[in-house]
């Protein structure tokens, strides 16, 4: 974590101690504990991450993690499409449906989407086997289905609260990239593409939705709860690294019906 995005401690001290008193977090308290979230519960820190990025995975534990993260990306348009189906500001909704676009694309190839489909198919996965969904673990789509539903359930503030882990996202782009291309020959920087769009997308889109949780979140009350949103997700992110730890490293117990290096093609 660099100096401009690391959470200032007494900042953080600071708003903890108004927030044990019952008043409300200034702006800036506010967005101190929310990197502070991140400093703590980003999945950057989980060891299956630590381990792909220092290329202490095989090809086929790699796989694994791209077949498993697609229902993430296919699912983020939705997410975004429910969330906008829901705002009144006209002004809001023109900002907030770019970032289907940026996933979805404005044709058929192009978005996110695409990207991440051309690093399944580099990485020899059969694109109807990822797309299907079929080969999934479990706890991927369970940990998914649950950010859907959380978005079409909670308020307007806290649904966009829960996307304020793209603050967090591009240190771990940048960490993705050079460590998968400096330690895995099976991986070309063309493969990694999406990556190369988020670090534009990314910082545009957390900047957005932190400037409307710090001007929306006015209570106590609507300030926890963008806290615990964001945490929620947090949550959910790292849920998908223990299914993926506990199935392809260690123990290695592959649910019925997951990704088997089988599938895979040579």
């Amino acid at each position: 974590m660099n100096a401009a995005t690391a959470p200032d401690a007494h900042a953080v001290q600071t708003a903890r101690a108004r927030a044990d008193a019952g008043a409300p977090l200034s702006p800036d308290e506010l967005e101190a504990r929310l990197r502070a979230i991140g400093a703590e519960r980003y999945h950057d820190k989980h060891p299956f991450h630590v381990l792909l990025h220092s290329g202490r995975l095989g090809r086929v534990q790699v796989q694994a993690w791209a077949l498993n993260r697609f229902e993430y990306q296919r699912c983020i348009p939705l997410k975004d499409a429910a969330l906008l189906a829901r705002i009144e500001d006209p002004q809001l909704r023109r900002v907030w449906r770019q970032r289907i676009v940026d996933h979805d694309g404005e044709r058929e190839g192009d978005g996110g989407i695409a990207r991440w489909l051309r690093l399944t198919d580099a990485l020899g996965l059969d694109r109807e086997l990822v797309e299907s969904g079929r080969a999934l673990l479990p706890a991927t789509r369970f940990a998914v289905q649950a950010y859907l539903q959380f978005v079409r359930e909670r308020s307007l503030l806290e649904a966009i609260a829960s996307s304020l882990t793209e603050l967090f996202a591009p240190a771990i782009i940048g960490q993705r990239v050079a460590g998968m291309l400096a330690h895995y020959d099976f991986v070309s920087s063309d493969a990694l593409a999406y990556f190369d769009s988020r670090l534009r997308q990314a910082p545009q889109d957390a900047d957005f939705a932190l400037d409307y949780v710090k001007r929306h979140a006015a209570t106590r009350a609507q300030q926890e709860s963008a806290l615990a949103a964001l945490r929620f997700k947090c949550d959910v992110l790292w849920s998908m690294l223990d299914a993926l730890h506990l199935a392809y490293v260690e123990p290695r117990l592959v649910p019925p019906g997951a990704f088997h290096p089988a599938q895979a093609r040579p």
